[in-house]
Formats: C-alpha cells, structure tokens, sequence
C-alpha cells in the first residue's frame, strides 16, 4: 500500500467538514480545528487536515466533495472565518489541486472562489468539539447543517461512502 497522504480543506464550520470526510472510505483521520498559510493568509480561519489512502480516495475525489459541501462559488461576511480554501503539502500536491480546480471550474456554472493555498500552520480544536458529529448526531446543529451534507454524500458518492458510519440517517427516503 503507498504512502498515506495529508490535505488541508477550509470552507464551512470545522464541524459539518470533519463529518463529511471522517464519513469516506480511505480517510484515515480527520484533525479539525484552525488552518492557516502565509502572507496574506496567515490568519487561522477553521477547517480539517485529512489523512488518505491516495489508492482507495484520490485527491480529484476529495476536492470535488469539498467543494460540494461548503459555499465554494461565494464570497460572504464571514469568510476571514471560513475561508474556502485547500491547503496543500508539496509542490506536486499544489499542481495537482490545481489542475482539479480548474477542470471542475470549466464544469460549474458559477466561479469556483476556493484558494490553493501552502500550508503553514495548524491550531487542533479543543477535545470537547473533536469527533462533534459522531459525539452528537441527535444535536439540532447536527441534524440542520451537517445530516444534509451526509445525505448529499450518500445520494452523489455513495461507493466511497463507509455505509456503516451512517447507517443512522434514514438512506431509503435519501435515495428516494
């Protein structure tokens, strides 16, 4: 088996993309908590690190379920907080991540606004909110913000989807 590989995403509440990813088959762990790169971006702004199996989930994959799970195409007044964003590990990551973007970019209708960054820098949420979904599924946050996502997952990428992991959510009215 090759080398385990590490991304960074940002876009939406570190909760809802912990959830997402944590919910994959070939992720091998989701660190959430506070991201930043330099210069202009060195300010933290909340988002995960995800560590892969590049065989069994690809980097193209991931970045397209990014991207479908947090407001890639628009700017609002919080974005210094949420900053959409993939943070990258190397140079060939960062070409590869790019070549992604601008092939799903020629694919929407609206501009992709999400930033290839380096990454830099990484602040790990309190253990009270690590694994906040999977802790709290029942919570009202979870259910409004995060079971839609995770229903948007099952519906559009459910072979990569580890079934088990949500089971709890109602997949018959989903696939529906």
């Amino acid at each position: 088996m090759s080398e385990i590989k590490k991304i960074g995403f940002g876009g939406g509440c570190h909760w809802c993309t912990e959830a997402v990813f944590q919910s994959l088959k070939g992720v091998i762990s989701v660190e959430q908590g506070f991201l930043a790169s330099n210069d202009e971006f060195s300010s933290f702004s909340e988002g995960v690190i995800v560590a892969f199996h590049p065989e069994k989930i690809n980097l193209q994959l991931l970045i397209e379920i990014h991207l479908l799970t947090h407001k890639s195409t628009k700017n609002h007044s919080m974005r210094e907080k949420y900053r959409s964003a993939i943070y990258t590990f190397s140079k060939e990551q960062k070409s590869q991540a790019k070549l992604v973007l601008n092939v799903l970019n020629k694919q929407n209708k609206n501009e992709i606004i999400t930033l290839i960054l380096d990454f830099s820098e990484f602040k790990a949420s309190g253990e009270a909110f690590t694994n906040y979904y999977y802790n709290n599924p029942e919570k009202p946050f979870c259910e409004t913000f995060i079971n839609p996502k995770l229903k948007l997952l099952l519906e559009d990428y459910s072979d990569f989807v580890n079934q088990d992991k949500l089971s709890h959510l109602n997949v018959a009215s989903t696939l529906q």
